[in-house]
């Protein structure tokens, strides 16, 4: 069940079987992130390989550079194929990934980035439904046949199919996204992007737009010119510096107390998502945030600036690792100036806010204290034997791989620095979340998308993945058992 310190706030989700809108969306973002993810290291390589040795490179070297075009059309579709593949049908699902992606890669003139990561979770859709038809009904010794002719057989049709039609579809739809943006470009309002880049980020769709839209167009631009300014447009960490920033200079008690560490673990560490909670806390901040991301990207225009390849995390060395020759002045620009109008807004709001704020910070800390104890007095009889028996808690965001790996790291060390031992703490994307867990947490607007995927488990929702109410009531719950 949910936590109890959560019931109220949770109250309005009226069927958990039917997750809302925006949790299928994150679901959707979350499930492309653990497509391009595991292949991050061969987007940075080939950025990397970019770089150092075209034409217009550090170093160019025409032998190596013969690398960079066969690797973008044929390595890195291929991976995203096959780990799409992976994901929904096991290694059968990854091979038919392979082959479908083949068809599309040969039958068309762009790098098919968008259209692996179609053909192949449809690959491994369509060997496992087949997998399922099938089952025991295949003769003793003839598993082996059937398995590997269905395979070949289903792959071929799905090949042939690719290159015919899907391919075609997929490469019109991009075109049309490519022209929309490039006409953004050439009228130079491309920092409008930032009115859907922000909003989409603080509610946990940041992967949708990043790796399903700007990295694909940015592998392209990048195949074209060494560089690209998509890239950019949704993964600068100016904006989010901006932000905590402000809260540190003018922000109240724990947002105040809290946000110097967001900051190194944002700018330096790359996590972006934690700052959305601050965002979220004070929604008014959104206007510093686009207009701080607009600006970023109107210093990145102005500079003719980009990146070789995405900023995955996206962090100040991310950025400059895998800026190119002639673009570092642009980059350093435009994270700054992002950083800048951001804190110079968002300071303005929270001075604003202030006199409202310090009159009602007494009473909502009243109110939540008092709230707090009565939930502790119904739960002492009930999770004084649950609590016992707690030995694995599972952290789960999007990917499994960011704000969870702090929160899971930085519990671990509050557990140990407690003197408490016996507990499994882990990290995962929330769709992986181990069945035994015994209680799994997440930032409340992920609340849905978990309880939709777990139903039977205990879900503690938290809004800062430093400090956290509700994570220091688990420790006490912990220690005290």
């Amino acid at each position: 069940m949910a936590s109890p310190a959560k019931e109220t706030t949770d109250s309005n989700v009226v069927d958990i079987n039917r997750p809302s809108a925006r949790a299928r969306v994150q679901a959707f973002g979350g499930f492309l992130t653990n497509m391009v993810l595991p292949n991050i290291g061969a987007f940075i390589a080939w950025g990397l390989l970019t770089a150092l040795f075209i034409p217009t490179g550090w170093i160019p070297n025409e032998q190596l550079a013969q690398i960079v075009d066969p690797a973008i059309k044929f390595l890195l579709p291929l991976l995203l194929a096959i780990t799409g593949g992976r994901m929904v049908g096991g290694q059968r699902g990854a091979v038919m990934g392979a082959i479908g992606a083949i068809g599309l890669i040969v039958g068309s003139d762009i790098p098919m980035f968008l259209g692996a990561m179609v053909i192949g979770p449809l690959g491994g859709l369509i060997i496992k439904k087949f997998d399922r038809l099938v089952e025991n009904r295949i003769p003793a010794g003839f598993e082996m046949i059937v398995n590997n002719f269905s395979l070949g057989i289903l792959g071929f049709l799905l090949m042939i199919v690719s290159f015919f039609f899907i391919g075609p579809v997929i490469e019109s739809a991009n075109n049309f996204v490519t022209s929309a943006i490039e006409a953004l470009v050439a009228t130079g309002l491309l920092p409008l992007l930032s009115l859907i880049n922000e909003p989409a980020k603080v509610l946990f769709l940041n992967n949708v737009i990043d790796q399903g839209i700007y990295y694909p167009l940015g592998m392209q631009a990048a195949a074209e010119t060494g560089k690209s300014i998509y890239f950019t447009v949704a993964s600068n960490p100016g904006p989010g510096l901006g932000l905590l920033l402000a809260f540190t200079f003018f922000g109240k008690k724990t947002a105040r107390r809290t946000a110097p560490g967001a900051i190194i673990i944002h700018f330096f560490g790359g996590i972006h998502e934690l700052y959305f909670p601050y965002v979220l806390m004070k929604p008014l901040t959104i206007i510093g945030m686009i207009a701080g991301g607009a600006t970023g990207i109107g210093v990145f225009s102005l500079f003719d600036a980009g990146l070789v390849a995405g900023p995955s995390p996206g962090s100040i060395f991310a950025y400059l690792g895998l800026t190119p020759k002639g673009s570092f002045i642009g980059i350093i620009a435009g994270v700054l100036a992002a950083a800048a109008v951001t804190f110079l807004i968002t300071s303005l709001i929270l001075k604003m806010e202030k006199n409202k704020d310090e009159e009602e910070d007494e009473l909502s800390d009243s109110i939540e204290k008092s709230k707090a104890m009565k939930q502790q007095g119904k739960q002492v009889a009930n999770s004084s034997k649950k609590d016992e028996n707690i030995d694995k808690v599972s952290f789960a965001c999007d990917a499994g791989a960011g704000s969870s790996a702090l929160g899971a790291t930085t519990f671990r060390k509050k557990l140990q620095k407690r003197g408490v031992d016996g507990i499994e703490v882990k990290h995962y994307r929330i769709e992986d979340a181990p069945q035994d867990s015994n209680i799994i947490v997440v930032h409340k607007d992920l609340y849905d998308r978990a309880k939709h995927a777990h139903q039977d488990k205990e879900i503690i929702t938290i809004e800062n993945y430093i400090s956290d109410p509700n994570l220091d009531e688990l420790l006490d719950r912990l220690e005290n058992r």
